[in-house]
């Protein structure tokens, strides 16, 4: 073999070796990626069962029901369509009835989320992007430009 094959050969397999390696990273990140949904987008999708998703917007006003085993069951709503929700866990301080509130979880056959993280805004002018984006659509979030974080 040449000197030019043998370095031919050496980038050749350097770049299998890189090809493989990023393959593999894909392919173990795709159990990771998480979409975010509003309640008006799953009404009107259909989710698949057991997938991850994020669902946000705003804690409806009365839905929140607390049970003495750290059991919570409450509505997220973007105005237009609300989800169920069921929590075990402890709630962040700032979560409460008619804030915004993003929970990570999944979809059940029964139309529940169940969530197993619950974030809530962390002061008046913050709300995550996707959320005051589908909140401006439904015309019920008047933030200002900065409000989307």
């Amino acid at each position: 073999m040449t000197r030019k094959q043998r370095r031919f050969t050496l980038i050749g397999s350097a770049g299998a070796v890189l090809a493989l390696a990023l393959g593999l990273i894909l392919f173990a990140l795709n159990d990771q990626i998480v979409f975010f949904q509003s309640p008006s987008d799953i009404a009107s999708q259909q989710i698949p069962e057991g997938q991850r998703i994020r669902l946000g917007g705003l804690v409806e006003d009365g839905s929140v029901e607390r049970s003495d085993d750290a059991n919570v069951k409450f509505r997220v709503t973007d105005t237009a369509h609300s989800v169920a929700v069921t929590y075990q866990g402890i709630l962040p301080d700032l979560f409460r009835e008619g804030q915004g509130v993003v929970t990570e979880g999944v979809l059940t056959p029964g139309g529940i989320f169940v969530a197993d993280s619950v974030l809530a805004k962390h002061d008046e002018n913050y709300m995550p992007k996707e959320v005051a984006e589908a909140l401006k659509d439904q015309g019920h979030w008047q933030g200002g430009e900065g409000a989307a974080n």
